[in-house]
């Protein structure tokens, strides 16, 4: 249990973190991209600031609205854009920051990380092998691992997803290889997640995740208002994105009253044991 705690209070400050979504307008290379970086940074600087003001301990900044998302590896835009979207959150906040670069680019979040000072990345598909809309997405650990070492970063925690949302894992996969796996190459924490971005996991699956992986366990989709009393007691910390969301909509911007009635029923509820 000692191992779980030091490990969000050294990056977070506090034992169960709450960690809020920035999630970006479309980035230059995608699709959806409107040629404007600057409307990009704004509208992420003012997410950014209502989280904090909100009251969650960190953040992770993440590529969207680039669907549909490349599997592996993005162009040298999308890691460009993301670096000087994030080191503007970083000016903007004092809050710790994660990287996210949709599907599975661990080269482009750990290359992020390091410009910007972010503390951690999320990492889709570390250890699992997974069907995607765009293609199967293999794991990446190993590659991740030694990339990490070259570069001297280390210090940039990894944050994986055990068998992550709108994927399909490979037959007969099982929770208990993926957490097992995941603890083995290195991840400082496991992600838990429902079947899609606002589907809530089962809180038996935390607790087997907890028990298995034994390291930190964060649920990463389908926490709200509704199912914190749930979720909440039995994680080690929540990443938060729609129900921060004005309307409770995720294409919506950050409602800090949305975030300020969250953290305090959050901050009543019991915590794991």
């Amino acid at each position: 249990m000692q191992v779980r705690e030091s490990t969000l209070r050294h990056i977070f400050g506090v034992d169960t973190p709450v960690i809020g979504m920035v999630h970006l307008k479309p980035l230059p290379g995608s699709p959806g991209w409107q040629g404007d970086l600057d409307e990009v940074i704004a509208c992420a600087v003012a997410d950014a600031l209502a989280l904090e003001r909100g009251g969650v301990h960190g953040l992770i900044v993440e590529n969207f609205a680039d669907v549909p998302y490349r599997v592996g590896q993005n162009g040298p835009e999308t890691a460009a854009a993301m670096a000087r979207v994030a080191a503007e959150i970083r000016r903007a906040v004092r809050l710790p920051l994660g990287v996210n670069v949709q599907f599975n680019d661990f080269r482009s979040e750990l290359a992020v990380a390091i410009a910007t000072g972010a503390a951690f990345i999320r990492v889709e598909a570390f250890v699992d092998t997974v069907y995607s809309g765009q293609g199967v997405v293999y794991p990446c650990s190993s590659e991740l691992r030694r990339w990490q070492a070259w570069l001297g970063a280390q210090a940039v925690a990894i944050f994986a997803d055990l068998q992550v949302k709108h994927t399909v894992p490979l037959p007969n996969a099982t929770l208990e290889f993926s957490a097992r796996e995941a603890r083995e190459a290195g991840a400082a924490a496991v992600i838990i997640t429902g079947s899609a971005t606002g589907s809530a996991p089962r809180a038996e699956d935390v607790v087997r995740a907890r028990e298995l992986a034994r390291l930190p366990v964060l649920v990463g989709s389908g926490v709200s208002l509704a199912t914190a009393p749930e979720l909440l007691p039995v994680a080690d910390g929540v990443i938060v994105g729609t129900a921060f969301k004005h309307g409770g909509r995720v294409e919506a911007p950050v409602s800090e009253e949305a975030v300020r009635a969250f953290m305090s029923l959050a901050g009543g509820l019991p915590r794991k044991p």
